[in-house]
């Protein structure tokens, strides 16, 4: 039987491809849904399209000025990196497409956009400190946004790991608890006795019995029945609290929820932590990722080449 070419009904089949026989999370298939889902809805605008039979260059060098152009109802642009993310959905939907036989456009004519690499940031000990005492726990919202810096900066937790996070997840007389991270693998993260501390004092303040660790104030309320699914916190609150507390702290780079994990990793390093361990504490697959943190290492091997090479 050959393989659907309908936009919809070809999408539906590819996002159970990835779940199922790829194994991949379901926040990532979340993603590439979403991905696909607005390439989808903008090619049928374009004059009724109806087949992906129709997707040539020309179309798609459209839809990548609609990318550049689009604004969200923020009246924020899409990052270069967000608009590289559509064309990479874009291109593997088109590779299992030609995988199954369907007459579609050559993946490899879809060229991927060049992202430009940006150093990385990262906040020094008191730069942290200034941001972890901006927010105000005397009350619920300042409170729930102290936790969520305080979790951060201890765990080196990914953002999308940290809305992730379930009341009977964490246990935090054992300061550690399990979390599964990027591409399913499993790790354990670690929490200082402050962060745990503050945790703590959040949960108790909850009068509710959802399950997310980390909700929003606003908006519907879930029925009572209901676990609070739809009260969880998302990503990108989470990137404008951090966002915001970071203006208020005056910093003098732009921080983000990734410069936290950043900074958690750097700040390891710097105390002594190798190489390794902190590969394995970030969850990174290869140790080569975990090189990117070679401005903590370098000083540290020039020293300990003065201490103990031989200068003849």
């Amino acid at each position: 039987m050959s393989t659907s070419t309908l936009p919809r009904e070809s999408a539906i089949n590819f996002l159970e491809h990835l779940e199922v026989e790829r194994n991949l999370s379901p926040l990532t298939v979340r993603n590439y849904s979403h991905y696909l889902n607005r390439f989808i809805d903008w090619f049928q605008d374009q004059g009724g399209k109806k087949d992906l039979k129709e997707l040539d260059q020309e179309v798609l060098r459209k839809f990548r000025v609609y990318l550049n152009r689009y604004t969200d109802r923020h009246d924020d642009p899409l990052s270069k990196k967000t608009q590289s993310y559509h064309i990479i959905a874009l291109r593997s939907w088109l590779k299992w497409l030609i995988k199954n036989d369907a007459p579609v456009l050559q993946p490899e004519k879809v060229d991927l956009p060049k992202v430009e690499s940006r150093h990385m940031q990262f906040l020094s000990v008191e730069q942290m400190e200034r941001l972890l005492n901006q927010p105000n726990p005397g009350n619920h919202g300042g409170l729930r946004d102290k936790v969520i810096l305080e979790v951060l900066f201890s765990t080196g937790l990914r953002v999308s790991e940290l809305v992730s996070l379930n009341r009977d997840q964490v246990d935090t007389n054992r300061r550690e608890f399990g979390v599964i991270g990027k591409g399913r693998r499993p790790r354990v993260v670690f929490l200082s006795d402050r962060a745990a501390i503050w945790l703590e004092r959040w949960l108790n303040s909850r009068e509710d019995d959802w399950r997310p660790i980390f909700i929003r104030f606003s908006g519907s309320k879930p029925e009572p029945f209901e676990n609070g699914e739809k009260m969880r916190l998302t990503t990108r609150s989470v990137q404008r609290i951090v966002d915001k507390y970071a203006r208020q702290a005056k910093l003098s780079i732009k921080i983000s929820p990734h410069g936290i994990r950043h900074t958690f990793a750097t700040d390891l390093l710097s105390n002594g932590a190798g190489l390794r361990d902190v590969q394995e504490m970030l969850g990174h697959k290869s140790v080569v990722t975990t090189q990117i943190y070679t401005h903590v290492t370098r000083p540290k091997l020039r020293k300990m080449h003065q201490e103990y090479h031989s200068d003849l």
